[in-house]
């Protein structure tokens, strides 16, 4: 079973997030699903910089989701991306 990353960047000052970032990497477990969401919520944070996030009151959701896809039916991040 592989694991699909999504993130979620948002803004607590504009009440709004951008659409959800399907990493296109398939991750073996949920470990490494997890350390790369921390990895990439970390660097993200740091290349929009101090004043940018307190300015804004970023914050990012990451989430790691099983992949069963059966042939026609949705994962969890299509019916996640379905209903924003």
């Amino acid at each position: 079973m592989k694991f699909i990353l999504t993130i979620l960047i948002c803004s607590q000052v504009g009440g709004t997030c951008l659409p959800p970032y399907k990493v296109p990497e398939k991750f073996d477990d949920g470990y490494d699903c997890m350390v790369t969401g921390y990895e990439m919520a970390l660097d993200k944070i740091q290349e929009m910089g101090r004043e940018d996030v307190n300015k804004h009151n970023i914050f990012i959701k990451f989430g790691c989701y099983a992949e069963k896809k059966q042939e026609g039916q949705l994962t969890k991040f299509d019916t996640l991306v379905k209903l924003w």
